[in-house]
């Protein structure tokens, strides 16, 4: 299996990536293409490599001990999880410095840790030897001792190849992937004619990653700085280890399942017919490689027609089937001259059947992971954690469902399907088909900033809107002072005021992405379909799921129903109207976005902003409009409300439990 990389942290977009493709020079399209077909020749030569290295193993070996062999390889593959999680972390950060000082500085602090990491796993493998070698029926413990030391390499590895890609490296990125085989294949070869058998071939693949770990190491910037900002490393790395986790189990585990449950020369046979698998899926890996790091770089009006990834999909689609195909249509005899006469398998599901059965699955579970890389190249990707929820609905399904080899590949075929299905139909729905986004994403220019203003001006603003409220009436007479005439300048009160509002509404400030950024903005009529209301209450039943602030002021115009509930809330926003139509100063409306150019919601100001639309653009010139802007802001349920937001607000409504609003206001009283 080929390592993928992804480049820019998810959820924050880099404007300023050094890189040596201009974003001006090529379109995303090109980027793609051009740098897929680099990579996808190194996979070439790669997969040639091993596609020798394999059947020379099983030729030489036979059967039972290629599964041996092969076994063992697939747990350094399952290891690759971890080794992948730092390759994607450490790749994403450095592409997003913007000189060699901060990429130096950004590997050697991923460096260190892998090292860290790789030695521990290594010192487990060998604490656990005869456990692993007991449960996979292997002939020797040593095999474990073996892999243990290639591990200590392969974690490491993962940060010089991630800084690799990080720098757009494809060449290099290649170069270091075929050394790594030519080491295997020659070291394996050498190692099965001096008669040392699978424990040769094993310390030969040990030998290919250490050789892979000293030829890629890094050119340095000397004197880096000592710190750098790295904002959601702890995400990053949480969400890059669920993902490959869960790709390493579904690509792996059957091999895994199969030497367990299975005789050792059935087990062998399988191991071969997995071999098309991961020639599958390297080339897919390869465009996948090239797409993540082009996406990463790119602003977000870039990605709204979604070209890269229909390129891509077609791409994985395309070569995957005409191998499928290819191994379908070629006759049995031709993989009995190349692994030997001990694999042949006879009756109409033999070789040709399984190979092209095996292929057909891993290029829909290539799909599933070309969706799922897309989103991670600019945000947190909760469909990492739903593959991650698959991989153990198949290590349950393997362990059910094992009669026969074709079983083990036919439970895997559908539920690969489904995971397809789980994955495409909401992305497709979300980004392609919703209207609300098509009209968005066509019409929308952007707001206008006016200025940047302090969090301290944007509280104090919210608690004037809101002061009235029964919630702050122990405090109306003897605070209307500082909430109506604040003194900015003044930390004493702006810290009352913050204490103050957060009696009532710390749950849902403390849910805005931490590092958000106001501004004063205006919002012109032409503007209002960027703008959603908030969605909760009364807004979701007038809405019907379009929560534009256009749509949901013609759904009012046209409302005819006798629902009381619905009648008072009308009734609210009449009286609304008519006070707007009064010489009055109607407050601030706050908004939240992940920027100027996408939608909107309203945090506070729902009732008087809708109003104002349904009464005049002169009524909607009255407001002063806030907008909190973050990249990270659709982790907020207030933004977008999914299951992966709720849980984070569940979570940090938690967390705020012991913030006790009213007694931090009365010390802050007291002290003054």
């Amino acid at each position: 299996m080929i390592p993928i990389n992804f480049n820019g942290l998810v959820g924050w977009s880099p404007k300023n990536t050094v890189s040596r493709l201009s974003p001006e020079s090529k379109t995303l399209q090109a980027r793609v293409i051009s740098g897929s077909f680099i990579l996808l020749t190194g996979s070439g030569l790669v997969t040639a490599i091993n596609f020798a290295y394999n059947i020379a193993v099983a030729r030489f070996l036979g059967p039972t001990a290629f599964g041996h062999a092969t076994a063992v390889y697939t747990l350094l593959i399952l290891i690759s999880a971890v080794t992948l999680s730092f390759q994607i972390v450490s790749a994403k950060v450095i592409a997003q410095q913007n000189s060699l000082e901060g990429k130096s500085t950004a590997y050697r602090g991923f460096h260190k840790s892998a090292w860290e990491c790789g030695i521990v796993i290594a010192l487990l493998l060998l604490m656990f030897q005869r456990v692993i070698a007991g449960y996979l029926n292997l002939p020797s413990p040593i095999l474990v001792v073996l892999l243990a030391v290639g591990v200590a390499f392969y974690v490491p590895l993962g940060t010089h190849r991630g800084y690799i890609q990080g720098a757009y490296g494809f060449h290099s990125l290649a170069g270091n992937l075929v050394l790594e085989g030519l080491v295997r294949l020659g070291g394996s070869l050498l190692a099965i004619w001096l008669g040392f058998g699978v424990r040769g071939v094993i310390a030969a693949n040990a030998a290919g990653v250490a050789v892979a770990y000293l030829a890629s190491s890094p050119k340095l910037a000397p004197g880096a700085p000592s710190e750098l900002h790295l904002p959601d490393a702890f995400r990053e790395a949480l969400q890059a280890i669920v993902f490959f986790a869960g790709q390493v189990l579904i690509n792996n585990c059957d091999i895994e399942l199969v030497k367990h449950f299975f005789p050792p020369t059935s087990a062998g046979l399988y191991a071969a017919v997995a071999l098309v698998g991961r020639v599958v899926f390297t080339f897919s890996s390869a465009i996948i490689n090239t797409m993540f790091p082009v996406m990463a770089g790119t602003r977000s009006e870039q990605r709204k027609d979604h070209s890269v990834l229909v390129t891509s999909l077609l791409l994985v689609f395309g070569i995957g089937s005409v191998i499928a195909i290819g191994l379908r249509l070629a006759p049995a005899w031709i993989w009995t001259a190349l692994f030997g006469s001990q694999f042949a398998i006879a009756g109409k599901h033999g070789l040709p059947y399984l190979l092209a059965l095996y292929a057909a699955t891993t290029v829909v579970y290539s799909l599933s992971v070309v969706i799922i890389a897309y989103e991670m190249s600019y945000k947190i990707a909760n469909t990492s954690w739903v593959q991650l929820a698959f991989s153990g609905v198949l290590v349950a399904g393997i362990c059910r469902f094992h009669s026969s080899l074709q079983e083990v590949i036919w439970i895997q075929l559908v539920l690969m399907l489904a995971l397809l299905i789980v994955l495409a139909v909401p992305f497709l729905w979300k980004t392609l088909i919703n209207p609300e986004n098509v009209r968005t994403s066509s019409t929308v220019r952007g707001i206008r900033i006016i200025r940047r203003v302090p969090e301290d001006e944007v509280i104090a603003e919210f608690l004037k809107s809101d002061f009235e409220n029964s919630a702050f009436e122990e405090y109306q007479e003897s605070l209307r002072e500082l909430v109506m005439q604040p003194h900015l300048d003044d930390d004493l009160e702006n810290a009352k005021r913050r204490a103050l509002l957060f009696i009532r509404h710390l749950p849902l400030w403390r849910e805005l992405p931490r590092g958000t950024e106001w501004f004063e903005v205006e919002i012109r009529p032409a503007d209002l379909a960027q703008i959603r209301v908030f969605p909760r209450a009364m807004w979701r039943k007038l809405a019907r799921g379009n929560f534009a602030i256009t749509a949901v002021a013609e759904r009012i115009r046209t409302y005819r129903s006798r629902d009381v509930s619905v009648r008072t809330f009308l009734s609210k926003i009449a009286s609304l109207r008519d006070w707007l139509r009064q010489d009055t100063q109607p407050g601030a409306v706050l908004l939240i976005g992940l920027n100027e150019s996408e939608p909107l919601t309203i945090l506070d100001g729902n009732h008087r902003l809708v109003a104002a639309t349904l009464t005049s653009p002169a009524a909607m010139q009255k407001f002063k409009f806030f907008c909190g802007l973050s990249p990270r802001m659709a982790e907020c349920c207030w933004y977008e409300t999914n299951l992966a937001t709720l849980c984070r607000y569940g979570a940090n409504r938690l967390a705020n439990l012991v913030h006790d609003a009213e007694a931090e206001l009365e010390r802050l009283l007291q002290s003054s």
